[in-house]
């Protein structure tokens, strides 16, 4: 036990250290990207803005900062022959690594549990003002069981949208309707269609019936039909989906509430509910990580086989993350099932990990 506890104790060391220092170092990244983009802005809430972000870059880049970080204790265990002194008491280098995976799945659990609410918040907060600063106003939405509900507009007036349902992307709606106001706030026309197509600045209206809503006339005898139609926009895909909220921006422990009400109004949820997935399985894949380390990392190195090792170590885990990461848009775009797509590489990785130590240790 207390073997374990100063393995444990030196692993977190390890941890805390590297995150410090790519913590630094992102932050200096952060403040450079800030201040290209607001070049204007006081330097007091440009450094707002890098406090913002930063929860949200650190929760980015904690799988490398795991990698990082257990390549680091290996080798120094390694080089101090610490492993092999625990393998002459009788402990096999495998029990030596349960005080590190432990490690390792607390502060997956807790960065899902603490971090991502706080991440969910920060980077919610930091898009709103970047936006603010730059002039850009987020789309009017509500989401209801009847359909989603937008709203756009300029000097010209507003107009209300409303759609049955929607494409994935958002970038397609069908059943639209579209209620346009004028300055003074009366209704201009109506406009039905069967689908709209939001591009560069327009949305693009197929099979459409207009109804002019001018008072004194008959909107339905003075209604026209049209195969298609061009509505200028200043909406965007990007926009919308903010709207929506970025599966990011949303507290873990909302998400459900949240995909069911997508759900519900006939939206598709995949995004959100692959990254909800993604999020539960976050603790395996970093405890996956860790292993992988030590699989390349964990013998007595000696000479120019350790730069080799800590190559080979870094490059494994980078490629099991860009697997994660891959997985992640099969499961986005329906390729695959949601469940698959965020648990398989992380399953996949642990269970690869541990063959390789098992086939390391006992041939």
């Amino acid at each position: 036990m207390i073997l374990d506890a100063y393995f444990a104790r030196r692993f977190v060391f390890s941890v805390l250290g590297v995150a410090v220092a790519l913590g630094t170092v992102m932050a200096l990244i952060e403040l450079v990207n800030v201040l290209d983009d607001h070049p204007d802005l006081a330097f007091r809430q440009v450094l707002g803005l890098v406090a913002l972000e930063m929860p949200w870059a650190n929760y980015e880049i904690l799988p490398l900062v795991v990698i990082l970080a257990s390549v680091a204790f290996f080798v120094s265990l390694a080089r101090s022959s610490e492993l092999v002194v625990v393998r002459a008491a009788g402990r096999s280098a495998l029990r030596a690594l349960m005080a590190p995976a432990a490690a390792t799945l607390l502060l997956g659990v807790l960065a899902v549990a603490v971090g991502n609410p706080i991440v969910a918040v920060a980077s919610k907060r930091e898009h709103d003002l970047s936006n603010r600063y730059r002039g850009i106003e987020s789309a009017a939405f509500a989401l209801s069981e009847e359909g989603l509900w937008l709203r756009q507009g300029d000097a010209r007036g507003q107009t209300v949208i409303f759609a049955e349902r929607a494409s994935s992307d958002l970038g397609t709606l069908f059943g639209p309707n579209f209620l346009e106001f004028g300055p003074d706030g009366t209704p201009q026309r109506r406009i039905n269609a069967e689908s709209a197509r939001l591009e560069r600045g327009a949305w693009h209206l197929e099979n459409v019936k207009i109804w002019q809503l001018a008072r004194d006339t008959n909107p339905e005898a003075q209604a026209e039909r049209l195969a298609a139609v061009t509505l200028p926009s200043d909406l965007t895909q990007d926009r919308i989906l903010d709207s929506f909220g970025r599966p990011r921006f949303i507290p873990v422990w909302e998400l459900p509430r949240f995909i069911a009400q997508m759900e519900a109004s006939g939206f598709s949820a995949r995004r959100y509910a692959v990254w909800f997935q993604s999020e539960l399985s976050r603790p395996v894949f970093l405890v996956a990580l860790v292993l992988m380390a030590a699989a390349f990392t964990i013998g007595h190195v000696r000479g120019t086989n350790v730069g080799l090792k800590v190559l080979f170590a870094v490059i494994a885990g980078f490629g099991l993350h860009y697997l994660r990461n891959f997985g992640q848009i099969l499961g986005e775009n329906g390729q695959i099932p949601v469940t698959l797509a965020a648990w398989a590489p992380p399953v996949a990785a642990l269970l690869l990990a541990l063959g390789i130590l098992l086939h390391l240790e006992d041939g």
